[in-house]
């Protein structure tokens, strides 16, 4: 029996999945592994610890793995896969492929075939192809110049937003509960907080934003409700450049931000309708772990 492995790498969460020809057998979640934002060192310990935690609930050894397919953000940079394929090797001694997590992506949702997917996870990117087989991207440029719509963004957003709303003396739970979360008692200690070098991890407060706007509270709804907005800008600026006649055009949505924010979907799918009517919108969110193992099974990339 086969046993094939892939592998998700994000800014915050890595999920890996051990399967064979047909079956899941083992899935595993570590913290983040994108080397840009993380570092080399922090990336393999996440890497080689969710391939193992995989490996045990699968029951197999990661020498029993015959081909690994790992999809990373920035893995069209030569140096990034380099290093990306050499965490993995040292514990799985068998063909390693190492591609753009876009591209695990694209599986998971259409193979092969045409379409366009939005990522919103601490980053953000969208990302499509055409039946002619020509690709092409928007957004995803790095969270202090892009990346809108994602959790970075959120989080980010939010805390703009809080302020403003101090200065316009507008009511909102969301400062209090932003700065019990970063565990700061002034408002001084806050704005140290937030304008720190290193900035924060933004991405962090999605949770918090998600939390108050259940709560009723305008200014993260008004966030939230922009996420989705920003998001089917970037959806329909690859579909016009990718399918410019009137045709439909399959959509799929993919990352942290779509699978835990209802309202952000919501949003998402009304302006893409409004900007793009011949949008066909996939109902789930894509796993592109799943489309890692996808492509590991088929070798081929």
């Amino acid at each position: 029996m086969a046993i094939y492995l892939g592998i998700d790498g994000g800014g915050t969460k890595t999920t890996c999945v051990v399967g064979d020809e047909q079956r899941v057998l083992g899935i595993a979640r570590s913290g983040g592994s994108n080397i840009v934002r993380s570092g080399e060192e922090y990336a393999r310990k996440n890497l080689q610890t969710a391939i193992k935690e995989a490996c045990v609930e699968a029951g197999v050894s990661p020498t029993d793995v015959v081909r690994v397919c790992a999809g990373a953000s920035g893995a069209g940079r030569v140096e990034i896969a380099n290093v990306v394929r050499t965490a993995i090797a040292e514990l799985v001694p068998s063909e390693v492929i190492v591609v753009g997590d876009t591209e695990t992506t694209m599986y998971a949702a259409f193979e092969d075939g045409p379409g366009v997917i939005v990522i919103a996870g601490t980053g953000s990117i969208a990302f499509g192809r055409n039946a002619s087989g020509e690709i092409f991207r928007a957004g995803g440029w790095g969270h202090a110049i892009s990346d809108e719509g994602s959790g970075q963004w959120i989080g980010r957003t939010a805390v703009s937003e809080v302020f403003r709303a101090r200065d316009e003396n507008r009511p909102t739970e969301l400062l209090d509960m932003i700065r019990q979360q970063w565990n700061v008692t002034d408002m001084d200690s806050f704005i140290r907080s937030a304008n720190s070098v290193p900035p924060p991890n933004f991405a962090d407060l999605l949770l918090t934003v998600l939390k108050a706007a259940e709560a009723g509270d305008e200014v993260a709804i008004r966030v939230l409700s922009r996420a989705g907005e920003e998001l089917a800008r970037l959806a329909a600026l690859v579909i016009r450049h990718l399918f410019p006649k009137e045709e439909s055009v399959a959509l799929a949505m993919s990352g942290g931000v779509f699978r835990r924010a209802g309202s952000v979907r919501q949003t998402f799918r009304e302006h893409v309708v409004k900007i793009c009517p011949t949008a066909v919108i996939h109902t789930n969110v894509v796993d592109a772990a799943e489309g890692a193992l996808a492509l590991a099974r088929k070798g081929i990339v």
